[in-house]
């Protein structure tokens, strides 16, 4: 049996999208394993399924799968492509989409300019929500690593998220000290850790250590949550473009009282890189 498929990328991070409204096919984890394999698979920081929804108030499914063959919560540049490969293939004639995820509906609209515009939902402080180990909520968590401590914000997108500051992503030790965090026993669903570098009140960079994947060229969930830490202690103000190594994504956030959290709203491209075929 024969899989159609399409590569897609958000700024660099990089998917493989399947239709399973028209397909049928079970994505075992050691299958994706295999197909993400950049020298003898296609190659991709992730897979995308798009399956018909639950229930009558959604349009599609939305369904996230690592590299490693796990299933995640949430993908904030896989949610664009979503958008993009659900009106390219007429799956759908709506701008505007609601989809089911893993951590609750989003709502994704296809701008004018061909941008896509994602609802990515209200932020979650509280440590249970994240989850992370901590007696209460913060805005600073302390680790101790090998010896070492180190000082972070943590939230959730739907899935955890860990923003560091640092002076210089460019020299930041994404490589040793992503890992080390990710890992880290006081998050027990492991983390997605971002190393944010503020250079002015609406402008920042970003490098992300993602969950089952490492370093990725851009990671919109990532984006979301360093831009949210960044608002919520006073050193950004709503909107924020974050750079990240791919480009730039756009992130809006109204902030949160007593009352209300505003939902967190993204806006950046979504592109499509091949189409093909592959054999179950």
């Amino acid at each position: 049996m024969m899989l159609r498929f399409v590569k897609m990328h958000g700024l660099g991070n990089d998917f493989m999208v399947v239709d399973l409204v028209t397909q049928r096919a079970r994505p075992a984890p050691e299958l994706i394993r295999r197909w993400a394999d950049r020298r003898f698979g296609i190659g991709f920081d992730q897979l995308l399924t798009v399956e018909p929804p639950r229930g009558p108030e959604m349009d599609f499914r939305y369904r996230i799968y690592n590299a490693d063959g796990g299933e995640v919560e949430n993908c904030g540049n896989g949610a664009r492509c979503f958008a993009r490969f659900v009106i390219d293939q007429q799956l759908t004639r709506k701008r505007e989409i609601r989809v089911e995820t893993a951590a609750g509906p989003l709502t994704l609209t296809l701008a004018d300019d061909g941008r896509v515009r994602v609802d990515m939902g209200q932020p979650r402080f509280e440590p249970a929500a994240i989850p992370l180990t901590a007696e209460r909520s913060a805005t600073a968590y302390t680790l101790e690593l090998d010896g070492q401590s180190a000082s972070l914000d943590a939230l959730s997108l739907g899935n955890p998220h860990a923003v560091l500051d640092v002076e210089d992503v460019e020299t930041a030790p994404v490589a040793t000290l992503g890992p080390a965090i990710e890992a880290h026993p006081r998050f027990p669903n492991r983390v997605n850790v971002g190393f944010l570098q503020v250079t002015d009140r609406h402008r920042a960079r970003l490098r992300v250590f993602e969950r089952g994947v490492g370093e990725t060229l851009a990671c919109g969930t990532g984006a979301c949550a360093a831009a949210v830490s960044g608002i919520r202690r006073g050193l950004l103000a709503s909107p924020v473009d974050i750079a990240l190594p791919g480009g730039v994504l756009t992130i809006e956030w109204a902030g949160a009282d007593a009352h209300r959290t505003a939902p967190v709203i993204m806006t950046g491209p979504a592109e499509r890189v091949f189409e093909g075929r592959i054999e179950l």
